[in-house]
This record gives C-alpha cells, structure tokens and sequence, in this order.
C-alpha cells in the first residue's frame, strides 16, 4: 500500500526500528494564512530524509536542521516561524502567516512505546488523543470522551492554558454507497475529495467496475453480508441509492444495527414512507427508523446526477459536524 500523510507515525516507528535517528515535527499553532493545518507532521531521519509537510516548503529546511539537532541532544523543541505582510508571499506564508512547529526526537522526547502503542491503537481504528505539554514535555495517549468536541470535528490544536496541545488521531471517516448507480460515480469522487474512503457495494458486477469507479473499493457482495463485514463504527456513513428494496432494504437493516453516524436513502416522500412501513414490519421502532434521511440529501433543488452528489455529501458534512 502507497505511503500516506497519515501513515507518518508508523512510518517514524518504521524509521526508529531501522537504526534511523528519527524526530516528528508537528504544527502546534498557526495565525493568519498559514499553508498547512494545525496537526500536519514532517517526519525527518538524521541524515535529513524527510515524509510530510509544516508548511508546504517553506520552513522545511529550518524544521529538518532543528530536527537534526534533536536527534542528537535528545531534547524537543517548540519552533516558531512567522514573516510581514511585505514579503509574506514570497515564502509561501500569505498575509503575515506564522506558525509554531514541535519537534519530537523518537526514543527520547517521544517515548518508542508511547509511538508504538499510537501506532497500534491507530491500526485498531480507535479513536486516540496524543497530548503533551509544551513547557514540561511528558507526552501521553487518552480516548473518549475526553476531548469529545476535539474528536468530533477532527480539530488538534492548543488548549485555552496556552500549553497543552492536542493531536487528534481519529479513525479514517468511510462512506459507504450501495449501489453504482449514475449519482455514486460523482459522490465517491466528493467523498474522497471531502477524506473519506469511498466504498462501493453491489452485486451487479457490470455495475460496480474500476472504469466507472476508479480508486474505489468495490465490493460485488450482498449488501447486508457487505456492510457487516465492514463492522460500520460511528466514522461511517451509509447511503443506499439502488432505488431497489432488494438491495437497499438489507443494507438499511443491517445500518440502522450499527454505529453509523449517517443513514440515508435515496427516493421519494412515497417511497422512503413505503420503506418506513417494511422497516417497521421488520421490528424497528419509528425512533430507530428516523435516524434514516430520506429523501436522502439537504432540499437544494438539484436534479443532476452531481448535483443529488452534492445535495448528500452535504448532508453527510453537516450531520458530522453539527454540535451535539
């Protein structure tokens, strides 16, 4: 599997293991426009090889010599980098942008089993919490619920004592589409784009190819054997848009049994009230059956394949984000 940016703690403890001198820089901090969110990370060897980004190239340099240093002293550091409005453009920092950078030596600053035990907990798809003091270093992991706002809208970042930082290690956010049908092609396009890991599922295998989905799971099984196999946790979301009870009645069924943060189903007032009475039949309670959005989408008047994409994606946005 290719290396991602969210792989940077594993490929670290990959790196440590290796014999490789190995540091983490991780954006503690920003003001103005700064080119990388709060919690990107640049890992860095001793030698200076380096995976990820602080600021889309234009600290690196300073970050990576900074890092080299702690490598060898053993000791973390809390960098600071900001520059005028004058010549803000021409490092890539627009408007006066600054940002704070923490540099981490593994083995030392960031204990190996502290790293390990991140790693194993982010394999494991559980939500974790990497929290330390910037001014007395001492990093450690802690889970739900603390932290629950921090978690639910994926936001590190300082706490109000202005030297506690929190790194927010959620699981991946999945959305699963049964049916590849004419709309899912441009939604597993927005999901992506929006970080999320498309899936798709029908057993109609001219329906669901690489062609029409590319970079897609496709997955040409049942939809209820489907969905249970992918053990839906509350970072999944699931929309049926078959337009076919045969399909989208098991899925629904086996959704609404799970933990998915989202539900929905495409079709009409009529249809989606047609469905509430099998579900109902099926010996779910009004209760459990609203937590389905059907007519599936926010009311933006669209009709286009696309545009029925956009209206969901939204929706999906929305109910993930939305205050508790």
């Amino acid at each position: 599997m290719t290396q991602t940016i969210t792989d940077l703690p594993k490929l670290a403890l990959a790196w440590h293991r290796a014999g490789r001198g190995v540091a983490i820089a991780t954006v503690v901090q920003t003001w103005g426009s700064a080119p990388r969110p709060v919690g990107s990370q640049l890992v860095i060897d001793a030698d200076g090889a380096m995976e990820g980004s602080v600021s889309g190239g234009c600290v690196e340099g300073a970050v990576i010599l900074e890092s080299q240093e702690a490598i060898i002293d053993g000791q973390p550091r809390v960098l600071t980098f900001g520059v005028s409005d004058d010549d803000a453009f021409a490092v890539g920092l627009a408007c006066g942008g600054e940002i704070r950078v923490l540099v981490e030596p593994v083995g030392t600053a960031l204990p190996i089993d502290l790293l390990e035990r991140l790693v194993t907990l982010r394999n494991e798809s559980e939500p974790v919490a990497y929290v330390t003091d910037l001014e007395t270093p001492g990093p450690r992991l802690v889970g739900l619920p603390h932290y629950a706002d921090r978690f639910r809208l994926d936001r590190s970042g300082m706490e109000e004592d202005g030297r506690t930082f929190v790194a927010i290690h959620n699981p991946p956010l999945r959305l699963v589409i049964v049916g590849a049908v004419h709309i899912a092609q441009p939604l597993a396009a927005m999901a992506r784009s929006c970080g999320y890991q498309p899936i798709v599922v029908d057993p109609r295998a001219a329906f669901a190819t690489d062609k029409r989905f590319p970079e897609t799971t496709l997955i040409d099984d049942w939809p209820d054997a489907a969905l249970r196999a992918l053990n839906l946790d509350r970072r999944t979301a699931v929309v049926t848009l078959s337009h076919d009870p045969k399909l989208d009645d098991p899925a629904l069924i086996t959704a609404l049994d799970s933990d998915a943060f989202y539900i929905g189903s495409l079709g009409s007032k009529r249809t989606h009230a047609k469905r509430v009475v099998r579900l109902l039949e099926a010996g779910f309670s009004e209760v459990q059956i609203a937590r389905i959005h059907g007519p599936v989408g926010l009311d933006l008047g669209g009709r286009q394949p696309a545009e029925i994409a956009v209206s969901i994606m939204a929706q999906v946005t929305q109910i993930l984000r939305k205050s508790d």
